[in-house]
């Protein structure tokens, strides 16, 4: 934000926590502006969102308006960034990361409508979200200064934010004793601080709060039927779901199976490293399906292919840089690739796992009468011999080379020997 200016009104990204409920009287206390408090509700659950409006009210905001985000959320973001496969470093499903564009989305919308002049958020200068936020409030309202009060105000510890709302009989559910660091939404909850800054230490169990050790998982197991149209699912078991409650109801299975626990030390945007516990059930679950699908309907080239992009758009998601011309680019090849993702797969969720048992497709480019290990009519198994020395044309070149010490004036030993030479014919 530029030094001097002084803003009238500010849109906040509010999510009620320790915070963002000292940003907003500090807000108004340092720049005498007004604060619309923005709270996304990506399905962070009722728990969090319960009383909301009259929190942000009682510490001071002039108005607080709630965006239902849920659908958008899933149908826009992270269900597209699943039929991508992104994944991060290999083991984060990025949970975190694709719920920031759309709550500083709906956080723009809402400035825009109000009248703000400023945008405020409760990122620290440490974190990776800051980038996330400003990236997207540069892509959509360059015009609008950002004021981060982490990277500014004095207060740089709890204790210090308790004190300071309890001097301004602000009243806040956290304490002084929080062990971990949370963030959730319908995809995934996050876990940092507490006993996990110690990446030799194993997550204690009072970690976890989605899903059940997986040690103690049910012995038989479950199976799960997801059905595809273009790679978004839209039943389960044979029962037609808006995307909401498909995601609401693999997070129920897949907790109780245990499945979707990641213990990650990652490399942050800002250079360090950190340490996070992950919990994404009804995600692996869908991945893992998506996976079983494009074995089936992919042809090997499109399937590198996807694989290639899922690395550069898991980047995209975990910096923030959602609205580009680059990730959109990115969206449309990968849209027409899953065209042909439809159909079925089974899941089979055991103590932990998620692995698919069986899946089918109208697209599938699997043929038993080729594939099979018995009696066919439709390959003839001669024709590989000739495959297997053009495919191998190179490796013979070079193996004739480095034996002779020089290069091979012609590839005659790369062919069958013949009695006399082969006619010369006019051109």
């Amino acid at each position: 934000m530029t030094q001097h200016f002084t803003p009238r009104r500010v849109s906040l990204a509010y999510s009620g926590g320790l915070d963002t409920s000292c940003i907003i009287p500090w807000l108004v206390e340092k720049y005498g502006c007004e604060v619309i408090a923005v709270v996304a509700d990506v399905g962070q659950g009722s728990r969090e969102l319960e009383g909301i409006e009259e929190k942000a009210i009682r510490s001071g905001a002039t108005k607080c308006v709630i965006k239902d985000l849920r659908h958008a959320f899933l149908n826009e973001f992270a269900f597209p960034m699943a039929v991508t496969g992104s994944v991060y470093e290999g083991r984060y499903l990025l949970g975190t990361s694709i719920a920031r564009p759309i709550i500083a989305r709906a956080q723009v919308e809402v400035a825009l409508a109000e009248g703000c002049d400023a945008l405020s958020h409760g990122c620290t200068g440490k974190g990776n979200d800051q980038v996330r936020f400003e990236f997207t409030f540069a892509a959509l309202a360059p015009h609008l200064p950002v004021i981060a009060p982490w990277r500014i105000w004095t207060l740089k510890s709890r204790e210090a934010m308790l004190d300071y709302l309890k001097v301004r009989n602000i009243p806040c559910a956290a304490s002084a004793e929080k062990i971990y660091s949370r963030d959730a939404n319908m995809w995934h909850i996050s876990h940092e601080g507490g006993d996990l800054e110690d990446p030799w230490k194993a997550p204690p169990e009072d970690v976890w709060m989605l899903t059940c050790d997986p040690a103690r998982a049910p012995d038989a197991g479950a199976e799960v039927t997801l059905s595809f149209r273009a790679g978004f699912p839209t039943a389960i078991d044979g029962v037609p779901m808006d995307s909401v409650t498909i995601l609401e109801t693999l997070n129920r299975i897949g907790g109780v199976h245990g499945v979707g626990r990641v213990d990650l030390v990652e490399n942050r945007l800002v250079g360090m490293k950190s340490r996070g516990a992950y919990e994404t059930p009804g995600g692996t679950i869908l991945l893992e399906a998506l996976n079983g699908l494009e074995q089936l309907c992919y042809d090997r080239e499109t399937l590198q292919w996807r694989q290639q992009v899922a690395l550069q758009f898991a980047r995209i998601v975990y910096e923030g840089t959602w609205f580009t011309p680059l990730r959109e680019t990115l969206w449309e090849g990968i849209k027409k690739a899953a065209s042909v993702l439809d159909g079925d797969v089974r899941v089979r969720l055991y103590k932990g796992t998620a692995t698919v048992a069986g899946r089918r497709s109208p697209n599938s480019l699997y043929n038993q009468e080729f594939a099979t290990f018995g009696v066919d009519e439709v390959y003839d198994q001669t024709h590989a011999e000739g495959f297997i020395r053009l495919f191998s044309l190179p490796t013979r070149i070079r193996a004739l080379r480095d034996a002779s010490g020089k290069a091979p004036a012609s590839t005659r030993g790369c062919a069958k020997p013949s009695a006399a030479p082969a006619p010369q014919v006019a051109r």
